[in-house]
């Protein structure tokens, strides 16, 4: 039976290490680190994560901004609020709430944001640095996925490593990092033959693709290292990840929860982020 990784409890303490850091910052720099949160309408769950991030910043003592704009709000409104925010010393990290309303470039609205106040990680800038090993920080999901691998103890370099989603968010950013750690990494996708013959060579298998249960007891080799990013609902209306959880744990060595895995350790890496971000502005 699989060890179950409590993101939860991973989280706190990387929350918790953030808050210590944060506070021995601001007394050599003076500076306290800020995140600008925007927000473009009123999507629920957009606003669920807005709430849990400015949570976060009063836990590990950092100052948030929130700037919700109606659905109508045209892009050159943005656009102006983004060079804004840019220019304001006291915010380090920018994060604009994706999805945007169909009328706003959303390419656009990410290659206006200051690529050191990116903390999503997602300007081309960063993407080109994070291919290069050269990132000054990881976008927060993958990111938060290898915190998770880390605290099962198990040694990433020399393993083998399968991502099944090839998304700009997870998927790709995902693999380079596994990379980077010195994995030997194989990306799977909705062209992949026998997906299930390739996840069961997986020492560490990162599902991303967003398909409940995808991912079935079968397809796992012995003792692996499970993370499951999907975030999805099943035909009774049930949360549930990309990986059938029951199954997989009884051959698995590591899973993931869904909810309390992977969920909890973005909004924390997105606080690594933005206290990363805070010390690049200080760096001349």
């Amino acid at each position: 039976m699989a060890e179950i990784i409590d993101g939860k409890a991973v989280a706190a303490a990387v929350k918790e290490r953030i808050r210590k850091d944060a506070i021995r910052f601001q007394k050599t720099s003076k500076i306290t680190p800020g995140l600008a949160v925007v927000l473009v309408g009123n999507d629920p769950a957009s606003k669920i994560y807005v709430r849990n991030k400015k949570k976060a910043c009063e836990e590990v003592g950092f100052k948030s901004f929130e700037y919700v704009l109606p659905a109508e709000t045209p892009e050159i409104v943005l656009l102006e609020l983004i060079d804004t925010l840019n220019r304001d010393p006291n915010i380090h990290g920018i994060l604009v709430q994706l999805p945007l309303p169909k009328h706003i470039d959303e390419d656009e609205i990410i290659a206006a944001i200051n690529p050191k106040k990116d903390v999503d990680c997602f300007h081309p800038v960063n993407v080109g640095k994070l291919v290069t090993g050269s990132a000054d920080f990881a976008p927060c999901t993958p990111a938060g996925v290898m915190e998770l691998i880390k605290s099962t103890g198990t040694e990433v370099a020399g393993k083998r490593c399968v991502v099944v989603g090839r998304s700009n968010i997870v998927g790709k950013p995902m693999a380079m990092l596994l990379l980077q750690a010195n994995g030997t990494v194989t990306i799977c996708h909705s062209k992949t033959e026998n997906l299930g013959d390739v996840c069961r060579e997986a020492d560490i298998l990162v599902a991303a693709v967003g398909k409940p249960k995808l991912i079935t007891g079968d397809m796992i080799k012995p003792g692996a290292v499970v993370i499951d990013v999907g975030m999805n609902r099943d035909a009774n209306g049930k949360l549930c990840g990309d990986v059938d959880f029951k199954a997989a744990s009884k051959v698995a060595g590591f899973i993931t929860p869904v909810p309390g895995g992977v969920g909890p350790m973005t909004i924390a890496m997105l606080m690594e982020n933005t206290y990363s971000a805070a010390k690049l502005s200080v760096v001349k």
